[in-house]
C-alpha cells in the first residue's frame, strides 16, 4: 500500500495556510482572505478579509479585516490563483453601486413571486404566504 494518504478532515487545510482563499458561507456570503489559522473543527481565521458581492458581471468588495468563521458555516473553500484572478471577465464597481443593483434585482424577484402567488391563488392553489414574506 502507498504511503500517500488523503486527508478528509480539517488536517487537509494545512496546505492552505498563508494562502488567499475564497470561502462561501451557508448564508450565501462570499469572503476572500488569507488563511492564518484553523482548528480541528475547521474554524477558520482569515486576515485582510473582504466580503465580495457578485451581481451579474460586476462585483463590489467590503473590507472586513480579521474574520473568524465557525467551521459548520463553511459550504465551500478554495484557493485563489492570483495570476488568473486579474483575468476574470468581471468588473469591479463601488460597493454602493453593487448593493443598489442587488436591491433592484431583489425587488424585481419579489414582484415576480407576488404575481406568481396571486395567479396561483386565483386558480385555487394554496401557496404558503410566509414563504413570500406576507404574514397576515
Amino acid at each position: 500500500m502507498d504511503s500517500f494518504q488523503i486527508f478528509t478532515t480539517s488536517t487537509s487545510l494545512v496546505d492552505s495556510v498563508d494562502k488567499k482563499l475564497l470561502v462561501v458561507l451557508r448564508d450565501g456570503r462570499k469572503l476572500v482572505g488569507i488563511l492564518r489559522s484553523f482548528d480541528q473543527f475547521a474554524n477558520l481565521v482569515l486576515q485582510d478579509t473582504i466580503e465580495r458581492i457578485y451581481v451579474g458581471d460586476t462585483y463590489g468588495d467590503i473590507p472586513r479585516g480579521i474574520f473568524i468563521i465557525r467551521g459548520e458555516n463553511v459550504v465551500l473553500l478554495g484557493e485563489i490563483d492570483e495570476d488568473k484572478e486579474d483575468e476574470l471577465p468581471l468588473r469591479e464597481v463601488p460597493v454602493e453601486e453593487v448593493l443598489q443593483i442587488q436591491r433592484e434585482e431583489m425587488e424585481v424577484k419579489v414582484r415576480k413571486e407576488k404575481t406568481k402567488h396571486r395567479m396561483l391563488s386565483e386558480q385555487g392553489f394554496s401557496v404558503d404566504a410566509a414563504e413570500f414574506g406576507e404574514l397576515y
